[in-house]
Formats: structure tokens, C-alpha cells, sequence
């Protein structure tokens, strides 16, 4: 028989809580440490749940591929309140019915005529930018990915009543969140604290709008080209049937969550990054100098924008948009030679996968061109892995790097955004990697 995972060497932990007041303190600094010191499979006890941090390529593959076995992790099952039964937190029959009805929506073909929304709504949010001011850029890259995911979802200006509704609720489920995994999700969403409150009322103001505009659009019968009527019309292909408005609800709070979260914090990574690398940003304003000529990006210039995709990859490497992955274990197994029991949390780190030494070379530096020689096809499964993997890898990947790769050229080729010397930058790795304080840049124009 297979040995015990908790045989095998770990950091010493709280005699009551285990190592949960280390990851709370420092997420990205104790699974650093963790990997650095110890082997593939790290022993962690997380208040009363077991737990293990994976760093072996092949361990993380098998949990990611393994659906029946590995399901998502009670702290993110909390989530629930926010995103229902939608695609991130559905498991089982549930989730793959929806996988199955929302497959087609995200086909390449359907979501690049998306990219001539993408560009409009950039260049629109960025011709108030003036010389010389300070914005804070990852609240102005919220703002613009969340204008474009809901143009794409329901094709529609929403009123700024709604757009507010929905970025509020997603505001306050982070920090409620954020604030949950510093307390182990010790006190849940039903006790009447004030962050519980403003939680769930938040929640009910964004459903309020969702179903709204949901109500107006079967009553109206329009088929608007949308995300929202692909969704509608789609049908089961084994029964025929359709979503439910609770469906269709999950689903779009799902899109706006997933959809401008993750790519907003990529985008305000990418802004950093440039400004802390001049020589990087030059050759990818050459780039775009060379392959645009001052007009506007289009989806058909994506090939010719080769190095503004390998700067939204290293980026993600370096900060990727989602650092933590947790897989429970619903049954007995075995992973690496070792037992892993019943309701152990299997831990999976982007930060920490994307960082090791082993599989890239000067890990810590900001090097887009590593990725010009297919290095990707070079790595083992499980090491780059910023949107997942296996059947439950992010179903909006392309529609993410497409606009993101957009975004860059449409607002680099304008604007130079340069650091505040004086202003902290710190990761906070929450349901996403998002900087706790926000990114203030100085906006200089290129005059084009």
C-alpha cells in the first residue's frame, strides 16, 4: 500500500490552526517557501481540512483532468452565493450540460467579431486621457473590461444605474471573499456581520439588473447577436432542452465576473511590467509603429502583433490572473505514489508553477521573448497554466487574449503609462491576483 502524504516532510504549523494563518498572511510568500524547501507533494493542515500543495507537472495534470474525483474547493463552493450554479462553480451532470449549451458561444469565429466592440470601447474610454495627469490604471482597466463584457453579453449600452449594480456587487464579492480566505471561511455569509450584509445585498442589486434585462429580452423575442441570445436559443443537445432564467442568470454573472476580473488584472500586470522595462516597451511600440501605422488595431492584425501576445503571456506568467487553484478530493486516492484521503484540498499555484526555476530560465525577469520559440509547446502539461486545464480549462480563453493583445496595441500605441516612484504596488491573491491598492500611473501621449 502507498504511503501516507502526511509522512512526508512539511513546515511546522499553528498547533490550532495549522498553516492557515500563514497562508492567509502571505499566500504567495508561504507557497513560494513551501515549493523552495520541501518536495513535490507538501503536507499543510488548513484549519481542520487536510491539504496539499502540488508542485510535480504530472500531479497537477492528473487533478485538473480528473473531474470525477477532484471537485472545486470548499472556499471557492463559496462563491456560490455570487455565481449560482454557473460554469466556475457547477460540478457533476450540472456542470457539463452548461459546458455543453455555452461551447458554441465561445467558438473562435462567433467571438472575433467581438473585436471591432473591443477597440471602439477602448479608444472611447481613453480619449479623455490628458498629458501628463495621474490615473490609477488597473479601476480604469475594470472599467473598460466590464463596459466590453457587457456589450458583448447583452449588446446594449446598459444604463450607468446598471453598470454600477453589477460592478459593485462584483467589487464587494472580492473583498467579501478576499476577507473569508483570511478567516479560513470560518464565518460564513449567513451570520450578520456588515461585510455579510453588504454582500448580499450587493448580490441582490446585481440580480435585479441581470433579470431584468433578462424578462425584457423574452418578452421582446430579439435576437440581438449577443451572448445572451446565443445562451437563450441554445438547446440540449441530448433533450432539447433550454436554460432556465436561473440558468441564464448563473451564467451571466459568471461571464462579467470571469470575463473583465482576469483580464483587467492581466492588462494592469502588462502596464506595470512595461513601465519597469523601456527596452520591452520600445520594441513593442515599434511593433505596433511598423504593423498599424497609426490606424486602429483589428482582429486581422493579431498575427502580425506577435510580440504584444508574448507580452500578455509573460505577463501572466510573471502575475497570473488566477494564483491559487484548490481541487478536494471526493474519494480515497492516489497521487505521486502517495495516499491523498477523502476531503483533502489538493493546492495548485500559478505563481509558483510559472516561477520555477526548473522549467524557465531567469524566472524572476520579465522576458517576452522566451515565448518566440514556442516554448509553450516545450513545457511539460501542468507548469503554464494561466487559464487551467483539462476539461474544465477557461471555456472565454480566447476571447481574453484577444482582447487583451487589442487593448495593449489600441492603448500603447497612444499612451506611455510611467510608475508613481512613491506609490506601493502589492499583489493580493484572492479569487484573483489583483494589486490591493491599485496601480497609479502618469499618463504621457504619443501624439498619435
Amino acid at each position: 500500500m502507498a504511503p501516507d502524504i502526511f509522512e512526508l516532510s512539511a513546515p511546522e504549523g499553528n498547533a490550532l490552526v495549522g498553516h492557515l494563518l500563514d497562508l492567509g498572511r502571505d499566500p504567495l510568500g508561504f507557497l513560494t517557501a513551501c515549493d523552495r524547501n520541501y518536495g513535490e507533494i507538501i503536507p499543510l493542515r488548513l484549519g481542520l481540512t487536510s491539504a496539499c500543495l502540488l508542485t510535480n507537472p504530472d500531479d497537477i495534470e492528473r487533478v485538473l483532468k480528473d473531474r470525477e474525483c477532484f471537485i472545486k474547493s470548499r472556499g471557492f463552493r463559496a462563491l456560490k452565493t455570487l455565481l449560482g450554479e454557473g460554469l466556475l462553480t457547477s460540478e457533476g451532470d450540472s456542470w457539463l450540460r452548461q459546458r455543453r449549451l455555452s461551447q458554441p458561444v465561445f467558438h473562435q469565429k462567433r467571438i472575433a467579431d467581438y473585436g471591432t466592440i473591443m477597440v471602439d470601447y477602448t479608444e472611447r474610454a481613453i480619449a479623455s486621457w490628458q498629458d501628463g495627469e495621474v490615473r490609477d490604471i488597473h479601476a480604469e482597466m475594470m472599467r473598460l473590461t466590464l463596459s466590453i463584457v457587457m456589450k458583448a453579453i447583452f449588446n446594449q449600452n446598459v444604463t450607468e444605474g446598471e453598470a454600477q449594480n453589477v460592478a459593485h456587487a462584483l467589487d464587494v464579492a472580492m473583498n467579501w471573499f478576499e476577507s473569508k480566505r483570511q478567516q479560513g471561511f470560518l464565518i460564513w455569509e449567513w451570520f450578520p456581520r456588515p461585510e455579510n450584509l453588504r454582500y448580499r445585498d450587493a448580490i441582490q442589486k446585481m440580480d435585479e439588473t441581470i433579470y431584468s434585462i433578462i424578462k425584457q429580452r423574452r418578452e421582446s423575442q430579439e435576437d440581438s447577436g449577443d451572448l445572451l441570445s446565443m445562451l437563450m436559443e441554445a438547446r440540449d443537445e441530448n433533450d432539447g432542452s433550454q436554460m432556465s432564467d436561473k440558468q441564464l442568470r448563473d451564467e451571466i454573472a459568471t461571464l462579467m465576473l470571469a470575463g473583465h476580473e482576469t483580464t483587467a488584472n492581466a492588462l494592469s500586470w502588462t502596464w506595470m511590467l512595461l513601465a519597469q522595462h523601456p527596452q520591452v516597451r520600445q520594441q513593442l511600440h515599434q511593433e505596433l509603429e511598423d504593423t498599424l501605422q497609426g490606424r486602429s488595431p483589428t482582429v486581422a492584425d493579431l498575427p502580425n502583433l506577435r510580440y504584444a501576445e508574448q507580452i500578455i503571456k509573460e505577463s501572466m506568467r510573471l502575475y497570473p490572473p488566477v494564483s491559487l487553484l484548490g481541487r478536494e478530493a471526493v474519494r480515497d486516492c492516489e497521487i505521486g505514489g502517495y495516499q491523498v484521503p477523502a476531503g483533502c484540498v489538493t493546492l495548485i499555484s500559478q505563481w509558483v508553477m510559472h516561477r520555477n526555476p526548473k522549467y524557465f530560465d531567469n524566472p524572476e525577469q520579465f522576458l517576452p521573448s522566451r515565448w518566440a520559440d514556442s516554448i509553450e509547446k516545450q513545457l511539460p502539461a501542468g507548469v503554464y497554466i494561466p487559464f487551467g486545464d483539462g476539461p474544465r480549462i477557461c471555456i472565454g480563453k480566447g476571447f481574453a487574449m484577444m482582447e487583451a493583445v487589442l487593448l495593449l496595441a489600441a492603448i500603447a500605441q497612444r499612451f506611455e503609462l510611467n510608475l508613481l516612484s512613491d506609490y506601493p504596488i502589492i499583489p493580493q491573491a484572492s479569487i484573483t491576483l489583483r494589486p490591493e491598492h491599485g496601480i497609479k500611473v502618469e499618463v504621457r501621449s504619443l501624439g498619435v
